[in-house]
């Protein structure tokens, strides 16, 4: 087996789409970042190999609708050199954002580096590929499956996270997924699906169906939506999709207030949001400390529902090294009861 160890390259990509003045399709990624990696149909960076298989649970077991998934959409995984089998692994799932790839996200957050100091195991996945070329996940009816193929990610996302469960020592109650923009949509339609399966999700300039009697989790989890109020794609208040092929909409989305607050409603939490902490830095574009942090308190156990508001931020903000510990730390910080 073909063990690969790379150093990454700053990359962009930007892939916008038509939309309506309130809002638009989930926006491509941009940024920096650096590490060892692995690719994507064979060995990892750090402790071990893996990549596209799949299996049914934690304890083992691939189904072969998962094996042929995988083999058709094998996936990149990045192993801490820390991992030695001898403890169970938390491991976060990046979502890309519509015309990025795993590779482009992970530069932009940062998490190659995230998963190294801190001792996690990252998949970055890429969606399936449409006709203009652009990366994408069928995540609501909104965004972002434009030609209608129907692609089942919600199963691929679930093969994955089974597939390295299989490959690997992995801590059940510590699976995480994490995305932006369209990547975010994903991750939210996944806990409302599959809440079983993961701890927590973060999101950053994604949303929720607008319809939230599709949003029905099985069991509380930790959810995290960042969002800027100056996103021109995504709207903070919410808005309307246009579909860049038929010039039709393609479906409405939430605010980034409701996104999360259908989560503390299933939950049991207070109909409100109160602080949860201190003002944040984290798009560095605007001055200071722009990002007030809020939940819906007093949620049923394992429940979290956060909103993380970044005040003239856009939907690709500026972001530096300190980005993936944040998220990291609210993640870590939740895992299942």
């Amino acid at each position: 087996m073909l063990r690969v160890a790379a150093s990454l390259v700053v990359v962009t990509v930007v892939l916008g789409c038509s939309s309506t003045p309130s809002g638009s399709s989930g926006g491509g990624t941009g940024g920096s970042g650096g590490g060892s990696v692995s690719s994507g149909g064979g060995a990892s960076s750090g402790g071990g190999s893996a990549s596209g298989g799949g299996s049914a649970a934690v304890d083992g077991g691939l189904t072969e609708a998962q094996r042929t998934i995988l083999a058709a959409r094998p996936y990149r995984v990045v192993v801490p050199r820390s991992y030695d089998g001898g403890t169970a692994s938390p491991v976060v799932v990046l979502l890309h954002g519509y015309g990025a790839t795993g590779i482009n996200q992970d530069l932009y957050f940062g998490l190659t580096a995230t998963a190294e100091s801190k001792g996690f195991i990252l998949a970055t996945p890429d969606g399936k590929v449409n006709k203009v070329n652009a990366h994408y996940w069928n995540a609501t009816d909104a965004c972002c499956d434009y030609e209608g193929t129907g692609v089942d990610d919600v199963a691929y996302v679930g093969a994955i996270i089974d597939d390295l469960a299989d490959r690997y020592r992995v801590d059940p109650r510590r699976v995480y997924l994490v995305g932006h923009s369209n990547g975010g949509f994903m991750s939210h339609r996944y806990a409302c699906e599959h809440a079983e399966k993961i701890a927590g999700i973060a999101s950053l300039a994604g949303a929720n169906w607008k319809d939230m009697a599709k949003c029905q989790p099985s069991q509380p989890l930790a959810v995290l939506q960042i969002h800027g109020t100056q996103d021109s794609l995504i709207n903070y208040d919410g808005g309307t999709i246009q579909n860049p092929f038929t010039f039709q909409t393609a479906g409405d989305y939430p605010s980034a207030r409701d996104s999360v607050a259908v989560f503390a409603k299933r939950f049991g939490c207070a109909a409100s949001l109160t602080s949860s902490g201190g003002a944040l830095d984290i798009d560095k574009a605007v001055t200071g400390a722009e990002t007030t942090r809020e939940a819906f308190a007093g949620c049923a156990d394992g429940g979290v529902a956060e909103l993380w508001t970044m005040t003239g931020g856009s939907h690709i903000p500026t972001l530096d090294t300190t980005f993936g510990p944040l998220v990291w730390g609210f993640l870590s910080a939740h895992p299942k009861p």
